[in-house]
């Protein structure tokens, strides 16, 4: 694409931004202020580099005529046509990075995580793959840097868990993360399995951004707070005491357990934490419906209800379905390498956000190699 989309609404917002930043009462408000920064900077950036985008395409051109017009000087020529590659090069840098800076960001994606993952259909062998999910993304953030807070959990007899939710926290953890939302499913030989026959079983996994009480208000008149003596390992002080605190927010009838903590306020904080993330997730999931017929044979939405991917171990193989992704190293991903499957979904998101912003189609995703119906 040779023209880029019209420069003149991120020019307007950028003279708002700047007489805002020229008030007297700007820095009133410093968290405010740091934000409207950010953004003035952001947008500074993106005029400049479509300007210069803009420079390059006429010298371009002046080059290729250069280079085409009879009876011009031949060292001109040979220098014209020396420069022009280079040229050529930048332009489609700048291209790239200007598309990419008119994609409007999601104002989540620098956010802490709530990861809650849940044993499906299989039983025993669900519970046992959800606990070998929690390591692989707790795998995935120690190789990141990032930091594990355990928030809330419930194991099964044989080691697993019916339900694990923790809190990740570092840079840019929910847009590495918020495509993992989904229906994972395992495909292998149970260790319960005397005859040696493959079993499905499936884990649903939810990435939630960590909500602040700014992005959702909850009236305490909305809660219906419970405590109860926690029961299973931890101590005698956690199975003593009334620790264990469940939440119902009565407008919506979700509900957050917490008993991981011996104090009944450490509990009550971490429960809030997780429904503030649900309600916050919910209230985009409802804002970005719309847009969820566009997406659905790309990323996908990231319901729990989608079948996102699955885990082959007799075909060393792991496809995810939504974009057609096959790879034969299935040790390693359970290790926690996953950033090549990250990365992938990551670009045919932006795929799919440029062609919204360009009116190109995206390309096509076909199935992968191996893939399961």
């Amino acid at each position: 694409m040779d023209v880029l989309p019209d420069i003149l609404p991120f020019q307007r917002r950028l003279d708002e931004l700047a007489a805002q930043m020229a008030a007297p009462a700007f820095y009133a408000n410093p968290r405010q202020a740091a934000e409207v920064t950010r953004e003035h900077q952001k947008l500074t950036q993106l005029v400049s580099d479509h300007q210069l985008y803009g420079k390059l395409g006429r010298e371009i051109a002046e080059a290729q005529a250069l280079i085409k017009q009879p009876g011009a000087d031949a060292d001109l020529r040979e220098l014209a046509a020396a420069e022009l590659p280079e040229l050529q090069t930048r332009r489609t840098a700048l291209q790239e990075a200007v598309l990419l800076g008119m994609i409007p960001p999601e104002p989540t994606d620098s956010r802490n995580t709530v990861m809650e993952i849940r044993a499906g259909t299989g039983g025993d062998e669900a519970s046992l793959f959800a606990a070998e999910l929690a390591r692989l993304y707790q795998k995935y953030a120690d190789g990141r840097g990032w930091k594990i807070q355990p928030m809330s959990s419930s194991g099964s007899e044989r080691g697993g868990f019916k339900e694990v939710i923790f809190l990740i926290t570092g840079t840019d953890v929910y847009k590495q993360l918020k495509f993992e939302s989904g229906v994972q499913r395992v495909q292998r030989v149970p260790v319960t399995e005397a005859n040696g026959r493959i079993h499905t079983s499936t884990v649903t996994v939810a990435v939630l951004p960590e909500a602040e009480e700014v992005d959702v208000q909850i009236d305490p008149q909305d809660l219906e707070i419970t405590v109860s003596r926690a029961s299973g390992p931890g101590g005698q002080g956690v199975n003593t005491t009334d620790s264990a605190v469940q939440i119902l927010h009565k407008p919506t009838g979700l509900i957050v357990q917490c008993a991981d903590e011996r104090s009944q306020l450490k509990n009550k904080a971490r429960a809030l934490t997780v429904l503030r993330s649900r309600l916050l997730k919910r209230r985009e999931e409802e804002e970005h419906a719309k847009y969820a017929a566009q997406r659905r044979n790309q990323i996908g939405s990231g319901d729990r209800s989608e079948r996102i991917r699955t885990y082959n171990f007799p075909q060393n193989r792991v496809t995810d379905h939504r974009i057609g992704l096959t790879l034969y190293n299935l040790p390693q991903v359970m290790e926690g390498q996953i950033g090549s499957i990250i990365a992938a979904l990551q670009k045919a998101d932006f795929e799919e956000k440029l062609a919204t912003l360009t009116g190109v189609a995206a390309p096509s995703r076909s199935r992968g190699a191996g893939e399961d119906e």
